[in-house]
């Protein structure tokens, strides 16, 4: 079978691990990496073996000069819309590291490109792949707990992610870097779409680490079914917290309930002379050489739904709508009001 040839776009730390996880696919390899910094982008182009001729610091001069069917966009939320509608313009499928992007035109921007040029796009929403999320939707799907009536989540980072991990955090917010994952598992959960959202925040811990942005969003979703949501995102839960993530998730349905809290389980823990932690057991690790982890299948899926030309399990329509609550979300913070989320 022929392989998919992938290009990636930016060279970073998730960079790498789509380039991991195309190489271990039996039906897919790395045929080009991309990143402004030609350091970088050399750097793991040697990893791969990928030769000079596959290196590049300009995605438009890859999309023209790389034997590549498809690229991965792999950059800092900010610089999603340019890569993705070259890309279509230039017939090649994509995938894009959440969020979509971080304006609604920008947004507009890429479906009509997408559609105009028959391409496929899928953003990696990888919650979905996770075991708790798929058992509880299951579980909604065949009715066990009922219709879901009520939920609280919470999604936070420590600071270290926006202090240390981003040096693009001051041009991001937490919204977009979790609380994307955030609405869309609870829309994917409730199976329905936010109407209306009353979101508060609070900024200065950040600040004083000289990184200005906002510290804590709280919001209040309206599903159109009449569901109703609590949930919380933030990035200065302290770094000796145990795992970076901070989560808790409870769901509420007509007949059963949810409980979900992994973060503070103990179900592994490790100490050493300097440190104790619970190391991950889900998102990212390698297992007899190999990338395992729900984070890595939704990648996978991205391949395996371009080879049998099935539909992917995150659709266009689900990553612009969550982009559209995100902005909501925003609004309503900045505004202290009731915001009805805009779509379509």
């Amino acid at each position: 079978m022929k392989k998919v040839k992938m290009g990636i776009v930016g060279a970073g730390t998730w960079g790498e691990t789509h380039a991991y996880i195309y190489n271990d696919h039996p039906v897919a390899e790395v045929a080009a990496i991309c990143d402004m910094n030609s350091e970088r982008a050399a750097a793991l182009a040697a990893k791969f073996n990928i030769p000079a001729s596959g290196i590049f610091t300009d995605h438009r001069e890859m999309l023209e000069r790389a034997d590549i069917d498809a690229v991965a966009i792999v950059t800092p939320d900010f610089a999603h819309t340019r890569i993705a509608v070259d890309c279509a313009n230039a017939g090649k499928h994509f995938i894009i590291e959440k969020p979509l992007t971080t304006t609604r035109e920008e947004a507009l921007e890429i479906v009509e490109a997408v559609e105009r040029n028959g391409v496929r796009m899928m953003v990696d929403l990888h919650s979905r792949w996770s075991p708790l999320f798929a058992i509880p939707k299951q579980s909604i799907v065949d009715g066990e707990i009922g219709e879901p009536y009520s939920a609280y989540y919470r999604l936070n980072d420590i600071k270290w992610v926006a202090t240390d991990l981003l040096p693009w955090a001051a041009k991001s917010s937490i919204l977009w870097f979790l609380g994307y994952h955030s609405v869309d598992v609870l829309r994917w959960l409730f199976n329905d779409e936010v109407e209306r959202v009353y979101a508060v925040s609070r900024e200065g811990v950040l600040k004083q680490e000289g990184v200005d942005t906002v510290d804590i969003y709280q919001t209040i979703l309206e599903f159109r079914g009449g569901g109703i949501v609590t949930m919380e995102n933030g990035w200065i839960t302290p770094n000796t917290n145990p795992n970076v993530n901070d989560m808790k998730l409870n769901i509420t349905g007509t007949k059963g309930m949810f409980n979900i809290d992994p973060t503070h389980s103990q179900m592994l823990e490790r100490f050493t002379e300097t440190k104790a932690d619970r190391p991950d057991m889900l998102v990212r690790h390698f297992i007899h050489g190999k990338p395992k982890g729900f984070a890595y299948e939704s990648i996978r899926h991205f391949i395996d739904q371009l080879i049998t030309d099935e539909p992917f399990f995150v659709t266009m329509e689900d990553a612009f709508n969550t982009t559209m609550v995100i902005l909501a979300i925003m609004e309503s913070a900045k505004t202290r009001t009731p915001v009805n989320v805009q779509y379509m």
